[in-house]
């Protein structure tokens, strides 16, 4: 249904016998230009006057805007105006992804000023059935949070319906899910000795001829020695790295992100490197032997000189993280190890430095947390709750 509009700003004039006389133009919602014409003794009263129509007429436009229009197409233009220039784009890539998975398909087609506190609860509830993860589900719930804080701003709807809706609690969330009782070493999945042993026994099998069966996947246990994110362990470039100091400099990380260059192509993805994910996270690795070792050995096997990925495909350029992964995946089918993502590399890291290594004389070497959340940067609440 049209909303009607204002087609003027108001005119005002003084008539021949001092009384002052003021009109403004809008379009109606069938489209036909109509006038409202005002009367007062003074210039002052007029404009007043004009002043408190246009104020009740944008009341009028924005309360039946709101009954015309649907979350869907509301939040979209939401997303697309405020988010996508205030936020990394991966990040963006998340918010719109969490959109159209999640919260559309439920409220997608609803009037927004209809939206009830119980709406938003059934999408919280309804992923927790699904088993999605808590981490998952208060990604949508924040992003509805923001979403509905600013159409309240913006007097498109007469009350927040967030504001009766709180987080589902972690405990009760995983009681639900039937998983209140995993251990943390579960929950955060990291690989035991025996996997790492498998792991390792695959990563350097040969052919008949000597030559290795899975290409650069020494690269897997560099990041178990030095507990680097995926796209950060792509970003590496051979000039990132001091063989002599045996240090290892994290500049960059490498993600992957829709193509929004042109509309009728934006299901295509693009390949960028960028800014670490905090600014904490740009730092210095220090390197043991083990790694000095596994770099040597990537770059016997790939090398297109200091400027170049410490992984790269083919052609020398960065690696794509769905690649990585789907080595990854493969590589454990063929160890005989259950599936784990990729950022489990990180975790086992983060225990065994805390935990520590008993070395030949019986004596348990670790580090204190302050100085593993340095090194691995942005862990610390990780590293706390493995020791809770």
């Amino acid at each position: 249904m049209p909303i009607k509009q204002l087609a003027t700003k108001g005119n005002v004039w003084k008539r021949t016998d001092g009384y002052w006389n003021g009109d403004i133009r809008y379009i109606d919602e069938k489209g036909i230009q109509r006038r409202k014409c005002f009367g007062a003794r003074t210039k002052k009263e007029i404009l007043i006057k004009l002043q408190d129509y246009k104020l009740q007429f944008q009341e009028e436009v924005d309360e039946a805007e709101g009954k015309t229009l649907t979350l869907k197409k509301s939040m979209k233009t939401w997303l697309e105006t405020f988010k996508y220039p205030s936020v990394e784009k991966t990040t963006y890539d998340r918010n719109e992804f969490s959109a159209k998975e999640y919260i559309y398909p439920i409220l997608g087609d609803k009037y927004i000023v209809n939206i009830t506190a119980a709406d938003v609860h059934e999408i919280l509830v309804r992923m927790m059935q699904k088993g999605y993860s808590h981490s998952t589900v208060k990604k949508v719930y924040s992003l509805m949070n923001q979403y509905f804080r600013y159409i309240y701003s913006e007097n498109l709807i007469p009350k927040n319906p967030m504001k009766n809706v709180r987080m589902i609690k972690k405990d009760i969330f995983l009681s639900a899910q039937g998983k209140d009782d995993l251990p943390t070493r579960d929950s955060i999945t990291i690989l035991t000795d025996d996997e790492i042993k498998l792991l390792r026994k695959e990563i350097y099998a040969t052919r008949e001829d000597g030559s290795l069966i899975h290409s650069q996947a020494s690269a897997y246990l560099l990041m178990l020695n030095t507990g680097l994110r995926t796209g950060e362990m792509l970003g590496l470039i051979n000039s990132d790295i001091d063989m002599e100091n045996r240090l290892l400099h994290v500049n960059r990380t490498v993600k992957i992100v829709k193509n929004r260059s042109d509309k009728n192509v934006s299901e295509k993805y693009e390949l960028i490197t960028g800014k670490t994910k905090t600014k904490s996270s740009k730092r210095i690795v220090p390197l043991n032997y083990t790694s000095i070792e596994i770099i040597e050995s990537l770059r016997k096997e790939r090398y297109f000189g200091e400027d170049s990925p410490l992984i790269p495909d083919k052609n020398g350029e960065f690696t794509k993280p769905i690649d990585f992964r789907v080595r990854w995946y493969r590589l454990l089918e063929r160890a005989g190890i259950e599936q784990k993502g990729l950022h489990s590399l990180r975790h086992t890291f983060a225990t065994n430095l805390v935990n520590g290594r008993e070395d030949e004389n019986g004596i348990v070497h670790t580090l204190p947390i302050r100085q593993v959340a340095d090194i691995l940067a942005h862990f610390l609440h990780f590293m706390l709750s493995v020791l809770q």
